[in-house]
């Protein structure tokens, strides 16, 4: 079976399984979503109303940057962050977290000038680390398409074009 072929099986089988929304790049076909979150810095409760919006304004200015990063969802609470977001293949999660959180702490110290009272060291405003965990497809739908492949492979398949 060629390359387009496999790809167009591959699109409709996930579209009959499940209504769900697919990414694609060169020669990649994903679905990598992940639940990121992190602290700030000795759990202060800094992110209040000015500061939170400013910080999802600059959420949203790093994806100018990396326009093929797309948060799904975004919350932000006085003193941790969620981002609900599709991340392709080709970035390591780590070092996307830690550009967000480079450019985010740099610029909430830039903006709000009690941030530098109260972080007087310079090791930005978030804490060390992280928590991140995958969403996505579940096992059910991956082993469905493991074996539509199997069947496939011994000519068993229906192929709709």
């Amino acid at each position: 079976m060629g390359r387009r072929a496999l790809s167009c099986f591959f699109w409709s089988f996930f579209d009959r399984i499940w209504d769900m929304k697919l990414y694609k790049s060169a020669h990649t076909i994903y679905k990598t979503q992940y639940h990121i979150v992190w602290i700030t810095r000795y759990q202060r409760k800094i992110l209040v109303t000015g500061v939170n919006r400013y910080l999802e304004i600059k959420l949203q200015e790093i994806r100018k940057y990396y326009p093929d990063w797309e948060y799904l969802e975004i919350a932000i609470k006085p003193d941790h962050v969620h981002l609900y977001m599709v991340i392709p293949p080709k970035y390591a999660v780590s070092k996307v977290t830690e550009t967000i959180k480079k450019n985010t702490s740099r610029s909430l110290s830039r903006k709000f000038t009690f941030l530098k009272k109260v972080y007087w060291d310079k090791k930005g405003i978030w804490g060390k680390g992280y928590f991140v965990s995958t969403a996505g497809i579940n096992e059910e739908v991956i082993r469905k398409y493991v074996q539509s492949q199997a069947e496939e492979e011994t000519g068993q398949a229906q192929l709709e074009f």
